[in-house]
């Protein structure tokens, strides 16, 4: 899950980033409204968790052009003012959701976590192919009932390649929806990441490469339809 977070409280901010990169999220932090806003727009966000009152470009502002752009990212407004009147202003804006501060981070970790699955096309709680049972909510994959201990990037990297259903996803998606703005684009940290991956998967291999395409765990799994 690629998520942005906006605020302008810099201990606040790096603190939700710093726990939400530990729940296995790809996380970008903005300062400003208007550093937000441009972020916003150049990379395809699952969640944007994004505080009301900023410098720069109002949250409100943030917020409408969001919606009125029709991207699926999904909004959870943050605010110090936690009144009837300030919630209703806020969803009516065309917030997903509204969390008033101070708030337990569990809280937002779980609104987070319910917000992403709606970004993007509806897929089972527990995703399965083959022998493979992956809980993305628990983050535990297991094969043939055995727990494949995994990194948080290759537990991203599975989880995204079986939410395609069959279909390639590029090295540039994989790196987007996983990894944050920080990472090198020409970096081969996907191409390892896969490869280990495997490795930690065992055999029969589930993940085929397509030479110029990207990676696809087919869909329904056939053995033999893998390549190496």
């Amino acid at each position: 899950m690629r998520v942005l977070v906006v605020e302008d409280e810099r201990n606040l901010a790096d603190a939700i980033v710093r726990g939400l990169r530990r729940q296995g999220m790809a996380v970008d932090v903005a300062y400003d409204g208007s550093a937000g806003h441009e972020m916003a727009f150049v990379t395809r966000y699952d969640v944007v968790v994004l505080d009301r009152d900023l410098p720069g470009m109002h949250g409100d502002q943030i917020c409408a052009d969001l919606v009125t752009s029709g991207a699926l990212t999904r909004v959870l407004m943050l605010t110090a003012s936690g009144t009837v009147a300030d919630r209703v202003e806020g969803l009516q804006l065309g917030a997903d959701d509204y969390l008033p501060k101070p708030f337990a981070f569990d809280e937002l970790v779980a609104r987070v976590q319910a917000l992403g699955r709606r970004a993007t096309p509806v897929t089972p709680p527990v995703l399965t192919v083959a022998d493979l049972v992956v809980d993305p909510a628990k983050r535990v994959a297991t094969r043939g009932g055995v727990v494949v201990d995994l990194a948080r990037k290759e537990f991203g990297v599975l989880e995204e390649l079986i939410k395609a259903r069959g279909a390639v996803v590029s090295s540039e998606e994989l790196l987007e929806r996983v990894w944050d703005a920080n990472t090198d684009p020409f970096t081969t940290t996907v191409r390892v990441t896969v490869m280990t991956l495997r490795k930690k998967l065992g055999d029969p291999p589930l993940i085929e490469t397509v030479v110029g395409a990207g990676y696809r765990v087919p869909d329904p799994y056939v053995p033999g339809q893998v390549s190496a």
